[in-house]
């Protein structure tokens, strides 16, 4: 059999994504599918029926980590990884993380209709809780996994309303008895949309990251003195919000000040009491530092700590600073990534070396074994967001990408 000439069905991956974007749906075209909630469960047990369909064994473990094996001729070697999420961000698209665990399953039903035969295992994943969006931090099931991040912790996590990750986890009956640790990989490839605007621009097909950027976490938290906005002269209040304000256009003008390739953003705000006739008296907000550079990240996060104080001690409001996570920057293993680009090139895709802006599972599975990522084109550089969009050749062209490489490392001695 020509392994190389091996296709994905294009149009089987079509309609495995469309039927998972109708799990948590939104009007706007999008879908908001929240870690461990109903939809979540919903598009989980699909998934594992999706699974057991092609005989795969799967296994779920006590981090809600779900995975697919399939055996190969010799089951002493380390098995070749691949997949993503399945969760959403709140109100976010039907591409992001999916496509990669369905990218994933595509490659695995192309296998076994071929009736292939791999030397290594092959292994689906889904990672839960990727995106953080619900439970804080990201990528915290494979942190656990990969033993960066402690079980007991991440189960203590909770939402906004405060349920805590480890009861959601067993309500929605994805709580497995295998320990969530880590185990030997020969490879490791994560399919994903770009979530950014380059590979659109220049017309390309594959992006071939060579790692992924550090993300920093902080959360800020602003005490000053609520009062009535009518009696209350303008001189000497305690405004917690204004305070806030200036904090935050501080955080916007950090990456400007230092230069190099490096992104700060606010993009969650809580205001207390949040009425119209009520001087704010508690402000929280999040902030986020990405670069390829980590000293640069830490050392703009030590500019705006010195900044935030003077401004708090100037409006008369109390401080509290807290990291939240941390990540360095992760370079993948450059023999897998020139894989990519040559599997890429021979296919007839036009390719494009670039790194990763956003967080993926694979920057902590690139502490444990040889990783690498496929990214194809967001139309208009849009992501997290309803609007979302990935042709859906350039879905089925990744997959081929993952296919070929799948093989390659999974027929290796």
């Amino acid at each position: 059999m020509d392994l190389g000439g091996l296709r994905v069905n294009g149009e089987r991956l079509r309609a495995s994504l469309e039927t998972m974007a109708a799990f948590g749906a939104t009007p706007g075209g999008g879908v908001h599918r929240l870690s461990l909630s109903d939809d979540d469960k919903r598009a989980r047990d699909l998934f594992v029926g999706w699974l057991r369909e092609i005989d795969l064994e799967v296994v779920v473990d006590e981090m809600g980590n779900i995975f697919g094996r399939r055996p190969g001729l010799d089951e002493s070697l380390p098995p070749v990884l691949t997949g993503s999420h399945i969760d959403s961000q709140p109100n976010g698209g039907r591409f992001d993380g999916i496509l990669g665990v369905m990218g994933a399953l595509e490659v695995l039903r192309t296998l076994h209709d071929e009736g292939v035969q791999t030397l290594r295992p092959v292994v689906i994943v889904d990672w839960t809780n990727e995106e953080g969006s619900r439970f804080s931090p990201a990528m915290v099931s494979s942190g656990v996994w990969a033993g960066k991040l402690e079980r007991d912790w991440a189960y203590s996590r909770t939402d906004k309303d405060g349920r805590r990750f480890g009861d959601e986890l067993q309500r929605i009956g994805y709580r497995g008895a295998v320990p969530a640790k880590s185990r030997p990989f020969h490879a490791y490839y994560e399919y994903h949309i770009e979530q950014g605007p380059q590979l659109e621009r220049l017309g390309k097909t594959i992006g071939v990251p060579k790692g992924i950027v550090c993300l920093h976490w902080y959360d800020v938290h602003i005490e000053g003195k609520a009062n009535q906005v009518g009696p209350t002269p303008m001189e000497g209040r305690n405004d917690a919000l204004v305070a806030a304000a200036r904090m935050i256009l501080a955080v916007r003008e950090q990456p400007g000040e230092l230069g190099g390739n490096m992104v700060a953003t606010v993009g969650e705000i809580h205001n207390h009491p949040n009425s119209r006739n009520i001087i704010p008296g508690r402000v929280d907000f999040t902030i986020d530092i990405r670069s390829w550079d980590d000293d640069l990240a830490l050392e703009a996060w030590a500019q705006l700590s010195r900044s935030f104080a003077e401004i708090s001690e100037e409006h008369g409001c109390s401080l509290q600073l807290e990291e939240i996570w941390r990540v360095q920057h992760t370079p993948f293993d450059e023999r897998l990534v020139a894989r990519v680009e040559e599997v890429a090139s021979r296919l007839g895709y036009g390719t494009h070396p670039m790194v990763s802006g956003a967080g993926h599972d694979a920057s902590y599975m690139t502490m444990l074994g040889s990783t690498a990522m496929i990214f194809v084109p967001s139309k208009g550089g849009r992501s997290h967001v309803e609007v979302e969009e990935t042709s859906w050749d350039d879905c089925a062209a990744g997959a081929d990408v993952l296919l070929q490489c799948v093989i390659e490392s999974a027929m290796e001695a």
